[in-house]
């Protein structure tokens, strides 16, 4: 997008083609991990998106090897977020920074009247997840593998709690005990992903798709993407995400109690499973 963080990176790029947004994620080297920064470009490109009419199909996708290692557990980005005062209400704090950029901005794209397509490469870690969760479509590379290792930081899994409703409560609960990987066909067979393509071929298959679906008229898409994420949330999955977040900040509670760090808990175990993911 045109705006630059401080550092004058774009972390998140937009462009619009076709009646098609793409919003693309812009820190190979980081494996586009997730800081403040990013997070804040991510929101405005989907806001965007919303906005724009001549927008009808919204395109999540991701320079570089890898879709995204998650958050930026670095001690260096943790302590640039704002509002947080590291010697003081620290989970008060958290809670409410948490809340509005990981629950709150998920479930606003996710619910953008408009079909999203995730476009998914490599690595796809714990925060990974909360990005392609609130899209409606997901087209993965052969090589694409989906993770949750925050486990390892004492923590029942990441603060946007799609794994019950993408996965099964089985293939959760695996995915979260084990710390382990699901590949592209996993994923596909149990529902999360809709196509596996090969990895030269990611693109071009997510365009196709997305061409096609912008084809039809706005206003049905919106409907029809209506009556499927009402019908989720009659089943009860907003109001499941907005309490398995609570669990969530439990565990920085508990972390905070045990070791005086409510993230950094087991932070070398996070970052060598993120290494082995």
């Amino acid at each position: 997008m045109s705006d630059h963080s401080a550092d004058n990176e774009a972390k998140v790029l937009y462009s619009v083609q076709d009646h098609i947004a793409v919003i693309t994620l812009n820190r190979p080297r980081q494996r586009n991990a997730q800081d403040l920064d990013l997070i804040q470009q991510l929101d405005r490109c989907w806001e965007k998106a919303a906005d724009d009419k001549n927008v009808k199909v919204i395109v999540l996708n991701a320079n570089g090897p890898h879709f995204s290692a998650g958050h930026d557990i670095s001690r260096q980005a943790m302590e640039q977020v704002p509002d947080v005062d590291w010697q003081g209400e620290v989970i008060a704090d958290l809670y409410h920074y948490e809340k509005k950029h990981f629950v709150e901005f998920c479930r606003k794209w996710r619910n953008i009247p408009k079909p999203s397509i995730a476009v998914v490469q490599g690595a796809c870690i714990a925060a990974g997840l909360m990005l392609i969760w609130p899209c409606d479509l997901i087209v993965a590379a052969d090589n694409a593998r989906f993770s949750d290792p925050v486990v390892h930081m004492g923590i029942g899994g990441v603060e946007y709690h799609g794994h019950t409703w993408e996965l099964g409560a089985r293939k959760a609960k695996e995915l979260l005990f084990t710390s382990d990987s699901l590949d592209a066909y996993q994923a596909e067979q149990l529902g999360m992903v809709n196509k596996v393509v090969p990895i030269e071929a990611l693109n071009n298959e997510a365009m196709a798709m997305a061409k096609k679906i912008a084809q039809k008229p706005a206003f049905g898409l919106a409907m029809a993407k209506r009556a499927v994420n009402r019908t989720l949330d009659i089943q009860g999955q907003a109001n499941a995400i907005e309490s398995v977040f609570d669990i969530h900040e439990l565990g920085h509670g508990n972390s905070q109690a045990a070791t005086g760090e409510p993230v950094m808990v087991y932070l070398d175990g996070m970052k060598k499973a993120k290494q082995e993911s």
